[in-house]
């Protein structure tokens, strides 16, 4: 039970086009394609990051540290 031949792969192939055409294959292929284009489109956008420091008016903000010392 090693690793599949090339010949094994090609019956496969065979097989899944018999049983679900070759339009059906090439609907999901486009709908795929369409969710992965549609993802990085969504990732391009521009909106707040995590970990932005500016406030919604594009004002940067500046914050202190104190240290806490204890007595």
């Amino acid at each position: 039970m090693g690793s599949f031949s090339i010949w094994h792969w090609l019956i496969v192939l065979v097989v899944v086009v018999l049983i679900f055409g070759t339009k059906k294959l090439r609907n999901v292929g486009s709908d795929l394609g369409g969710a992965v284009k549609g993802f990085k489109e969504g990732m391009k956008e521009d909106g707040p990051k995590i970990g932005d420091s500016t406030d919604k008016e594009g004002r940067t903000i500046d914050v202190e540290v104190k240290d806490k010392q204890q007595s």
